[in-house]
């Protein structure tokens, strides 16, 4: 039989008690997730990166909702750091960067179609161009609206996903040249193992890249670099470097170089809704997928793999209750999850618990979490859905908030 418990208290467990601390706020609206982006990290990341790439320009890389953290106040941190502009997958990213009121650059890193060419110029979007069709629909958008588009060719050097070779990259840039209303600015390749130890097939790319860059000396943004590439390569860094998940701060591999300090810069939270006595033998969750060993206490925590919390944390993952490690017990359902807290004294409703980030001396990395995912900190940062608010931090304060109502800021 269970026996629950729901003592609540006043304080929580570790969480910061000012009225404007992300924790406070949380609490006073209810929230049931949470994800704190800490704008100061992202800003002196950015920084960091762009001491390390030297004279090179600085493309912050904020697609996919900036990693899951945020796209426009991301990007407005980025920018405070020093970035001279900003990367996007398509057009409705960077057209949200634009309604925010952003002017710096912003390339479009993916492949577009055709048919979006008036919308690109008109939100002045950078494009990445594979294709003569394309540059041809930019040209006459560019003309027809009396302004110029500038754009970035892309080379496929061996990643062989999105590109022409280099041959071709040559004729296409030379073709686009040609264009009214076209600006071509960039040329670019994306390096496919470079945050491997091995850096051998990395030199091959940037060789093949050299040889089509050399002939096209008067496009003035050559790049290659992501952030491993940054870390390990300052030797690649050209005219600009792209760097997406060094801003957020975490590494792109254990094989690349920590000379660079970063540090994360999103915490996910939610809090213990119940806690719950269990007898040995009792089991907690679908399928009864684990049992209590022992007379067990178990934590109900209000978050899900419709919130982002990967499924397969199933009897793997591990939160942080009042500073300690909390193993998930049981299935993650769509909406809550389950935490053995039998060895953590004095758990109650409303205690903070940490999924991602740190508290008191513990820290939940998304390495930590992708690797008992069995994937990697990218997709554990990018799949945090967008129903879980974003609380904007500012010198430990919240000063911006994001949910499904819209974004907005809020007072110090």
């Amino acid at each position: 039989m269970l026996r629950s418990r729901s003592r609540r208290v006043k304080r929580g467990n570790l969480g910061s008690e000012g009225k404007g601390s992300a924790r406070a706020k949380a609490l006073r609206q209810g929230l049931r997730v949470w994800a704190e982006v800490d704008l100061d990290r992202v800003e002196a990341n950015v920084r960091a990166l762009k001491q390390r790439a030297g004279e090179a320009h600085l493309l912050a890389v904020v697609k996919a909702n900036a990693y899951g953290h945020g796209a426009v106040p991301v990007a407005r941190a980025a920018l405070a750091g020093g970035a001279w502009g900003l990367g996007v997958i398509s057009v409705e990213e960077g057209e949200e960067l634009r309604r925010a009121g952003i002017e710096a650059p912003v390339l479009v890193l993916g492949s577009s179609a055709a048919v979006l060419a008036r919308r690109l110029v008109a939100n002045d979007l950078r494009v990445t161009v594979a294709s003569l069709a394309l540059g041809e629909a930019l040209s006459s958008a560019a003309r027809e609206a009396g302004n110029e588009v500038f754009v970035h060719v892309k080379v496929e050097t061996g990643l062989n996903r999105f590109g022409v070779l280099p041959d071709e990259a040559v004729a296409l840039a030379e073709a686009l040249r040609d264009l009214p209303g076209v600006v071509v600015e960039g040329l670019a390749t994306h390096l496919a193992s470079v945050d491997e130890g091995d850096k051998s097939f990395t030199f091959e790319q940037y060789r093949a890249f050299r040889a089509c860059s050399d002939r096209l000396p008067w496009v003035p943004l050559h790049h290659v670099s992501s952030t491993g590439a940054v870390l390990d390569l300052t030797e690649l860094r050209l005219a600009l470097v792209r760097c997406g998940i060094g801003v957020y701060g975490y590494y792109p591999s254990d094989e690349v170089s920590r000379s660079v300090e970063l540090r994360p810069a999103l915490a996910l939270r939610s809090r213990v809704a119940r806690v719950a006595t269990l007898q040995a033998g009792e089991s907690v969750g679908y399928a009864r997928a684990w049992r209590a060993p022992r007379q067990s206490r178990v934590a109900l925590v209000l978050a899900g793999y419709g919130d982002g919390v990967r499924r397969s944390l199933s009897n793997r993952g591990v939160a942080l209750v009042r500073g300690q490690r909390a193993p998930f017990a049981g299935r993650v359902a769509m909406d809550m999850l389950m935490l053995d807290v039998t060895d953590i004294p004095g758990v109650a409703v409303d205690d903070e618990v940490t999924l991602i980030g740190e508290q008191g001396d513990e820290s939940v990395s998304a390495d930590e979490v992708g690797s008992l995912a069995g994937t990697i900190s990218y997709e554990v940062l990018a799949g945090i859905m967008a129903r879980v608010p974003r609380l904007f931090l500012r010198g430990g304060r919240v000063v911006a908030c994001q949910d499904l109502a819209g974004y907005r800021e809020s007072p110090l």
